[in-house]
Parts: structure tokens; sequence; C-alpha cells
């Protein structure tokens, strides 16, 4: 036995950019994208990003090169997925609500060569580039019209507008539809590089690879029990790490992907119905915009939803299971590529309340297989906490699915990936008895609003840059639409010859955050309660704001 060595046969790098190829020819003539009036089939697909691929590498783009895209839910955006690490990119999604500051400092970071730029963002970036370093190349831009009507009248190589080599068409036409993808040389070659917050000039910037988004993938699958050839529509911004690494399974299993450039209730359902849509994944807020519709019927085939970011509401879950959704709930990080904790249903909670099975399904569950452990410690002896849904500790978790690290950030990836085997998440959370993880607070102060993570700091230290703030804690206030939403406590400094209003100081933050950063809610004290070491206790602004609902 001892004989037996991997060899190269049975040691080809993983990676789940050959569900493509599977696609292909598994399911070639059945559609794989619908947009409004456009549809490919899975053989057109990979046929197009192919074609994407060569002409990247024929403008220059090299093996490791970041290739990053600026683009909501369309076509193209899904094929390039595909495309960026088919032609041995490192491919960076990014967020299409930062604003150009943010948006600068993130394709600095990156030394991104190429970016697919949505033609509603074209302006965006071109702000964003603007503000780069005197005397730094900035990278080329590819300019992405809206899908139907640049396949309706494809556009040459050369394109008039301004500031942009071509466009997405153009790369579509020029491109050799026999290239040879470039596959990894190792499992472990980076394949993803995705951010995780905004406004901070230290950007965390998590690098996955292609074995880790293989293993990611495939249990996303497996987990959510996701079948051969499902309608998915995509809800999920393709951003939000790669759909949850949904883009690749869904060549897995043949799936048709439905393409929904803006996300709107009435939008949604007339899709579903239009579609015979059976797979769905969104933020507890897009639940919360499905139960509260209006016009909302009960669905004529129940719809699988699955949904991350924050424990969905009891009442949200039981409301939007009344019209016909089945609702499924995870947890995962930017770190882990996607979903890695579940709550695994157990068949005997049918029998139980409306309201008890919501509690139990608003918990974060148990590991998926993709990922080897999931526990919950004392931050400070690294000690398990006891299993009683009450003792708080520090979610960590080891498996296939963490990432490589942080771009440019030794010490911000050796501070979270620890010599004991664990990836320290910064979340606080209990282990209820029967072994069924629930997130309870984060320890960086976090607020998730519409399934985006906003930091309380940037927040605050935006603030600190007005001239009439003394003090200011941001926490988090529920909200019944977004879930939470920035709540800011500010004492003014004294002598001020006219105090600002609350929508002056939203004001203020508005200019110069991304929208979603914005606060809600601003609360003026006299003085901010503190610690006897002079910290600010947020916990006690916690429990304002949640009596403020």
């Amino acid at each position: 036995m001892e004989l037996l060595m991997p060899n190269t046969a049975n040691s080809s790098p993983l990676t789940p950019l050959g569900f493509l190829e599977r696609a292909a020819t598994a399911y070639g003539d059945n559609h794989s994208i619908v947009y409004n009036n456009s549809t490919f089939t899975w053989a057109q697909t990979h046929r197009r990003c192919l074609q994407v691929a060569s002409s990247l590498s024929s403008i220059g783009v090299e093996r490791g090169q970041v290739v990053s895209v600026v683009a909501p839910n369309v076509p193209s955006m899904y094929e390039l997925q595909f495309c960026v690490p088919m032609s041995g990119a490192i491919l960076n999604n990014i967020n299409t609500r930062l604003d150009a500051h943010t948006l600068s400092i993130l394709l600095h970071h990156s030394e991104s060569k190429v970016v697919f730029v949505d033609h509603l963002s074209s302006s965006l970036v071109l702000e964003a580039l603007s503000l780069f370093p005197p005397n730094t190349k900035t990278p080329q831009l590819i300019l992405i019209m809206d899908d139907d009507d640049e396949v309706s009248t494809p556009t040459k190589r050369t394109s008039s507008t301004v500031g942009f080599l071509d466009t997405y068409e153009g790369f579509v036409e020029s491109g050799d539809p026999k290239f040879r993808w470039v596959r990894p040389k190792s499992e472990w070659d980076p394949m993803v590089l995705n951010y995780t917050s905004g406004t901070s000039s230290c950007p965390k910037g998590v690098v996955h690879c292609h074995r880790g988004m293989f293993m990611t993938t495939i249990n996303a699958l497996i987990d959510w029990n996701v079948p051969n050839q499902p309608v998915y529509l995509w809800t999920l911004p393709m951003f939000h790490a790669n759909g949850w690494t949904y883009t690749w399974g869904m060549a897995a299993v043949g799936a048709s992907n439905i393409c929904l450039r803006k996300v709107e209730a009435p939008r949604i359902y007339n899709m579903i119905n239009k579609h015979k849509v059976t797979h769905t994944c969104c933020a507890p807020v897009v639940l919360n915009m499905l139960a509260n519709y209006r016009d909302a019927k009960p669905l004529e085939t129940p719809v699988h939803v699955l949904t991350a970011g924050a424990p969905p509401p009891a009442p949200v879950l039981h409301r939007t299971e009344s019209l016909g959704f089945v609702v499924s709930h995870g947890y995962g990080l930017t770190e882990t590529g996607g979903l890695v904790v579940s709550c695994a249903w157990n068949p005997k909670w049918n029998k139980l309340p409306a309201a008890e099975r919501a509690r139990l399904k608003s918990r974060q569950g148990v590991a998926t297989i993709g990922l080897m452990e999931v526990d919950v410690v004392d931050p400070e002896s690294g000690v398990s906490v006891k299993r009683d849904g009450l003792s708080r500790g520090e979610v960590v978790l080891r498996g296939g699915c963490v990432m490589l690290g942080y771009y440019k950030d030794p010490q911000g990836t050796s501070s979270c990936i620890r010599d004991n085997g664990w990836f320290c998440t910064g979340d606080v959370g209990v282990m209820h008895p029967d072994g069924y993880l629930e997130i309870k607070d984060r320890l960086k102060d976090v607020i998730i609003s519409g399934g985006e993570n906003i930091s309380s700091t940037e927040v605050e230290s935006v603030l600190y840059s007005n001239p009439v703030v003394n003090e200011v804690a941001v926490v988090a206030r529920p909200d019944k639409f977004w879930g939470e939403t920035p709540c800011v406590f500010v004492s003014l400094k004294g002598e001020l010859t006219r105090k600002p209003t609350e929508e002056e100081i939203i004001e203020f933050c508005r200019d110069r955050l991304p929208r979603y950063m914005v606060p809600k809610t601003v609360v003026f004290q006299e003085e901010l309660p503190k610690t006897s070491t002079g910290k600010i206790q947020k916990f006690l602004l916690r429990q304002i704001a949640m009596a403020m609902g």
C-alpha cells in the first residue's frame, strides 16, 4: 500500500470552471440564461465564455492578474464568473452600491488590469479612476450595454464611448471560440478576490482558490438538495460572494438562470409565474419584501428560497411560507466563499406550532458537509463553551471552504486564522444542546442591513469628521424592512450657535458614505454612557435602540 502514491491521472487540480464544459455537453440545447427578450443555451454560453476569455488574453491579461466587474445580475455578469478565471485571471466582483471614493480604493488596492462596467455604472467608475493617485496607471475599461439591445445590434471592436476600450459584445465577437482556457497549475491557485466592506483605507480583500470554490460549490448544491435542471431566479446579487457560488453551481446542474437587473416584488412574482421558478437565494430583506407585497397571492407551485446574512424574523418566515415559499436558512461569510452552516431540518419539528417552527428555523444550524467543524469558544482560553443555548463565545470554523487569506494583509490573515487551525469569525454565538449554532452578536459591531455588512466604526469615523460632533457611537436598530439599520447616538460640542437637525447629520453621512451605510436614525444626547475607563457602553445604547423598535 505504501507504494501507491498520487499521480498525474488522479491529481488534476479541482476547479468549478469545468462545470461549464459539462453543461455544454449534457445540457447544450437547454436554456442557460434568460433575460428579458434574450435567451441563451448552455452551448452558446460555453462558446461565449471562451471567446471573452480569449479576448482578455489577446489584450495582455496574464495569469494571476486581477480583472474586476461592476455590474448587476445581467447575462454578461453571469458569464464573467467563468470568462475571467478561464483566461487565467483572478475574478473581482465589486458591489454596485459603492460610491466613487470607495470604488477607487478597491480598484487601486486590487491593481485591477481590466474592469467590465455596466452602462449604468460607467460614470461612477470613470469618477473612481479620476481619484487614483497621480501618475498611477488605470485599468482598461470594457462597457456592458443592456444585453437585449447589445445582442440584437452587436458593436464592433472599436467603441465610441470615451474612456472605454471596447464593449462586452465586441469582446465576444472578436474572441476565439476554440480558445483553450487556462487551467490552474495548482488547485491552490487564487481564483477570486472578494472585498468584505467598503470605506476603510485598508480594505479586506478575501482570496479564494480553485479548490476552495470547487468544494464550496459542491457543498452548496448538496446541502440545499438542488436537483438537475432547476429554474433559478437571480435575486441575490452575484457580486455577493459570487452569488454564494451558485453562479458555478447552476452550471453543474444545467439550470435555467433567470437574470433580474432590479429586485422588486412585482417583478419577482412575475418572473416566478412566467418562468415557473423553482429556486432562488436572497437576504431576509427580500423575504420581507415578498411577504409584505400587497398583491401577493399563494404560489401555484412551491419555490425553494435560501436566505442568509441575518437571522430571518420568525413572523416573516411564517408569512412567506404561507405564500408557498419553502425557506431554508444558512450562515456564511465572505471568508468562507458561501454558506457553510445551515439549519438542517428535523422532520419531527413539523408537528410543532408555526411560531416554534419559525424560531427553530431562524437559528444558523450545523456545519455543512464542506466544512469539517464549527464551534463556539471562549475568546480568551479557546475552550468550547457549554452547549446550553446561553453561554456565549466566538464562532470558529475549520474546513476546505475557508479562504487562503486577505490580499496584501498578512497581519490581518494571521489575526483570524490562528495557529490552532481555526478561522475566527469575530461573531458571537451560542451552541444549543442539540448542536445547533445560533448567532447572537458581533464582536466588531457589524450591522447587517439588507444583507450588507456595515462596520459601525467606519460610520463613526465619518461622523467624527463633522466639526460639531463631540462623541458618537453607532449601533444597530431593528427595522422591519432592512432587518437592521445604523442608529447614531451623538453628543455635540458646546457653545454652538445653532444645533444641527437629525436630517443634517444624515445628509452629512450621505455625502460621504455608500447609500446602504447611511444612518436612518440620529439620537442627540448630552453625554454618552461610559465605563470607568472612559469607553462608551454600546450595550446600553443597543438596549435603547432595541426599545425604539
